[in-house]
């Protein structure tokens, strides 16, 4: 099921144990490599500590925000030796530019799309330039189409068939 942003940023995170509120998720945590959520920045209900929420620890999204088995999943970033290089890249994905492997400029991403089962951005949406979103609007972009990543952009692949081709009739099949 796909989820966006939104659904997924300042969301309480649920104790199913105790059935109440543990933490709220600031921010995410995503691979740039990947597009694979990691986890999440959240607050701590106790102490207003910053901590993580691991995605394999999610156990459901629910109305109230992210379902997890108990208080004690959320780790301090200091203890996650694996996850240090991600979490040093501080990457953002909303607000990054987007351009087209022609070097087209596309937008910023405005907003992402989470497929919840595998816990990847699934698809962009590109907030276009006034000039141009008067016209085309939003333009989503499914994750098939990434090709790079980068501190300054994302590189995504365009349609190669200019608009000026068509489609040749079709020659009758003889006998």
């Amino acid at each position: 099921m796909l989820q966006l942003s939104k659904n997924i940023i300042g969301k309480d995170i649920m104790s199913l144990r105790t059935g109440g509120k543990v933490a709220t998720a600031v921010e995410p945590i995503i691979n740039p490599h990947n597009l694979k959520i990691e986890g999440w920045y959240c607050e701590d209900v106790f102490n207003k500590e910053m901590l993580v929420l691991l995605s394999q620890d999610v156990r459901d999204f629910v109305p109230q925000g992210l379902a997890v088995n108990d208080y004690d999943v959320l780790t301090h970033p200091d203890e996650l030796i694996r996850l240090r290089a991600i979490l040093a890249l501080e990457f953002q994905l909303i607000g990054k530019r987007v351009v087209s492997n022609h070097k087209r400029k596309l937008g910023k991403v405005s907003d992402y799309a989470l497929e919840t089962s595998t816990m990847r951005v699934q698809k962009l949406y590109v907030a276009r330039p006034v000039y141009r979103s008067l016209s085309t609007g939003q333009l989503s972009i499914d994750y098939a189409q990434i090709i790079e990543i980068n501190d300054k952009h994302i590189v995504v692949r365009e349609a190669d068939i200019p608009a000026t081709h068509h489609i040749k009739a079709a020659i009758p099949a003889t006998n």
